[in-house]
Parts: C-alpha cells; structure tokens; sequence
C-alpha cells in the first residue's frame, strides 16, 4: 500500500481542497503527493504557525483545510491553536510526523517528542498515533470525525510509520 496516496485519496474523499505543509524528511512523499493532485491546492509554509493562520483563512474562504507539518514546533502554535482554531471551531486535520520516537536518529528531536502528547492533552485536542503503515486505514474515519465535531485532530506519524531512515 502507498501509504502517500491513501492520505491524499481520503483528503480529496472529504472534500479537503487546501494543504499547507511544513517541509520534513519523514513527510517528503506525502508533500510531493499533495503537490500533484489537481483536486487539492497546496501551498507550502515557512512556519507550523504561519500554517495554521493559511488554513484559518482558507476554512473562513469556505474551504476545507488540513495541515501537513513536524510535531517540533508543535510549541509555536499552542496560541494560533487556541484563540483561532478552537477558539473559531475550526476543523483542522494536523497530519504531524513525530519526530524523537522510535528509530529516530537525530538526538535533539527526542526533547519535543517528550512533551507533544501532553502539550495535545492539554489544549483537548483528540490525537491518534499512527505507528504502523496499516494504521493508515484509520484516516478516513479521523477525517469524518475532525468536520463532524468542527475540532483540530492531531495523527502523530513517527519513524516506523513511514518506514524508517533507511535502517529496515
């Protein structure tokens, strides 16, 4: 399964027309998947928070916004999170790689790793932690559920769900 078009067919299958992503390494299929579908304009961020603002305008344009970024600035945008997006009832899928987890390779990413569920817990924000590839089929319900209830969802995707850095 491919797991880059599974995420892109069921943005496009709820109706999600605007992507903004945030580049990462562990994201690079899903960003290239966003950028080559014609039913889904993609603009790319400089900054997660920067992100969310992009998709608080897209959301009040009528459109159905989601946000492809890491969890390492997951801090930035506990404001924009707050008073604009549940402040607004804005529904915002968070696609965020979780960097620091298992098989991560970078030691620096493991600090934000620590504190990205908690920080979610904390705003009330539902998160789903994708760790293996089959978790994926769980996507389409996470959609339904996130523009049902008009909240941001969190799906934490670490290392192994996108398949390692090369070490399998």
């Amino acid at each position: 399964m491919n797991i880059d078009k599974k995420i892109a067919d069921d943005l496009v299958a709820n109706d999600v027309s605007f992507v903004t992503t945030v580049p990462c390494k562990q994201l690079a299929g899903v960003i290239e998947e966003m950028e080559n579908r014609d039913e889904i304009f993609h603009i790319p961020s400089n900054k997660e928070d920067e992100g969310m603002g992009l998709c608080a305008g897209a959301f009040m344009g009528g459109k159905r916004p989601a946000i492809i970024m890491q969890n390492t600035a997951i801090g930035v945008t506990i404001n924009t999170l707050a008073t604009l997006t549940q402040f607004y009832r804005m529904p915002l899928p968070m696609i965020i790689s979780y960097r620091g987890e298992l098989r991560e390779p970078v030691a620096c990413q493991v600090e934000m790793a620590v504190h990205t569920k908690a920080l979610l817990a904390q705003l009330n924000i539902p998160t789903y932690h994708f760790h293996w590839q089959k978790d994926v089929e769980e996507f389409d319900n996470i959609l339904k559920y996130t523009f049902m209830c008009n909240k941001p969802v969190a799906i934490l995707t670490d290392a192994n769900f996108w398949g390692g850095y090369g070490d399998q």
